[in-house]
């Protein structure tokens, strides 16, 4: 697939005190290392009631986090949808309903833990502004990981089926949503707009 690339961003996690930086940070805790054109942050110190992490990272659905309020697009993937126009993407499991859209932020959240979170973005936004690109945690992309649990799926329609092979591999282990009934959440999004 011929995603540009424009610069990497490293971000760090942790849930204890912040490490001491020697370069200044801004209001966040972030700065841009120019000895290898490289931006990342580091979480405030965490107070008792408030886990700074929280403030710095989170997941939004099963291929989408915010670091710093910046939200971004794993491209090429899509998740079913924890919330969009008012409703929660469901799945069946025999005759029992399941929130499959809350279920896939789930994994991703259980994948990521306390690793740090590297992400390659491409040069352009999507069409909500969100920032698109690749993220990985221990050089493993969550991307293909979310997909070859079953809890994701590639999107041919921007992947070129870049991610075809992890999702045969769960589709024929019947791993995460391929062992229910669902839909996928480009025909579910469809659906709920055309309602």
């Amino acid at each position: 697939m011929n995603f540009s690339l424009f610069f990497l961003i490293s971000f760090f996690i942790f849930l204890s005190s912040a490490n001491s930086h020697s370069g200044r940070t801004n209001s966040e805790g972030c700065h841009k290392k120019t000895s290898n054109n490289t931006y990342h942050c580091h979480n405030k110190k965490s107070n008792h009631e408030n886990n700074s992490s929280t403030k710095n990272f989170k997941v939004i659905d099963g291929d989408t986090i915010s670091i710093n309020n910046i939200s971004i697009r794993f491209s090429g993937i899509d998740a079913p949808e924890s919330y969009y126009r008012g409703k929660d993407q469901k799945c069946l499991i025999g005759d029992s309903v399941i929130n499959c859209g809350k279920l896939s932020k789930n994994f991703l959240i259980k994948l990521i833990g306390k690793k740090k979170v590297e992400c390659k973005l491409e040069k352009k936004p999507d069409q909500y502004n969100r920032k698109l690109g690749e993220c990985f945690v221990e050089n493993q992309s969550l991307s293909r990981l979310m997909i070859k649990n079953g809890y994701a799926f590639d999107y041919p329609k921007y992947s070129k089926k870049k991610f075809a092979k992890e999702q045969e591999y769960a589709k024929n282990n019947k791993l995460g949503l391929w062992s229910m009934k669902f839909e996928f959440p480009w025909i579910f999004r469809e659906k709920v707009r055309n309602k």
